[in-house]
């Protein structure tokens, strides 16, 4: 059984990412994850992440659905299910430093990509190649969302076609993770406890639809701008933690 602050502080934690995420569609997960690397193992931190961020990203979605580029989701579905079956057969498990590391160069290298590397998901090549990308990102850092943010960028979707397919496709991927962790924590004899799984889900929800009237009156520019400015400190920070942990092992 959880203690009270802990369970206050929890609840307070996924409430501020999941309404950090409702408002950029990425950033939050990445806080989270950082969080719970320090509270659990890796395998039930992914766990845990994943049940979070299906709810987070399952109620945005649900919330945005008539903007959901469907076509969009269809190419990043057969992209995850391959680096699924890929990882299902190596059966690799990162490290924290590994996992912190990740977060932290995943962000960067979006910024720092050319674009000529940059991917038009409207194009449904492009998106399963964005699906199997970020699907092994998720399988590695736990997050995927600044690489996948970059690869909105020219397709021409404004905000809220931006925030609702990313939200339905990273349910899927996060759901992904969930299956792959989960047979791990299975076999692991790891635990995560029911009330912290319903913490999680309730407050992931309620995080995500506090949100959503700031993101209707943002606008595009303000969303880009504060986008990469939120991201580029996150990763900072994850980068720092991530090579002290590898050096002192």
């Amino acid at each position: 059984m959880l203690s009270i602050p802990v369970a206050f502080g929890l609840a307070a934690s996924i409430i501020a990412t999941s309404f950090l995420s409702g408002l950029f569609g990425m950033a939050g997960g990445m806080v989270l994850m950082g969080l719970l690397l320090l509270l659990m193992p890796v395998p039930a931190a992914m766990v845990l992440h994943g049940i979070t961020q299906v709810a987070s990203n399952g109620a945005r979605a649900w919330l945005w659905r008539t903007h959901i580029v469907w076509r969009v989701f269809a190419g990043y579905f057969v992209g995850a299910v391959a680096a699924l079956g890929i990882f299902a057969m190596i059966q690799f498990v990162p490290s924290k430093a590994v996992v912190l590391i990740f977060i932290g160069l995943a962000p960067l290298t979006a910024l720092a990509m050319p674009s000529g590397m940059m991917l038009n998901l409207l194009k449904p090549t492009h998106a399963a190649a964005c699906g199997l990308i970020c699907t092994v990102l998720q399988l590695i850092a736990g997050v995927s969302g600044p690489i996948f943010d970059a690869f909105f960028v020219r397709s021409g979707m404004d905000r809220k076609a931006q925030v609702s397919t990313k939200a339905v496709a990273q349910t899927f991927g996060h759901f992904v993770k969930l299956i792959y962790f989960g047979g791990i924590v299975v076999s692991d004899e790891s635990y995560v406890a029911p009330e912290v799984m319903v913490i999680a889900v309730v407050t992931a929800i309620v995080g995500t639809w506090l949100s959503r009237r700031i993101l209707e009156g943002m606008s595009d520019h303000g969303f880009k701008v504060w986008s990469q400015r939120i991201i580029v400190t996150i990763s900072a920070v994850y980068l720092g933690q991530g090579f002290y942990l590898a050096v002192i092992g």
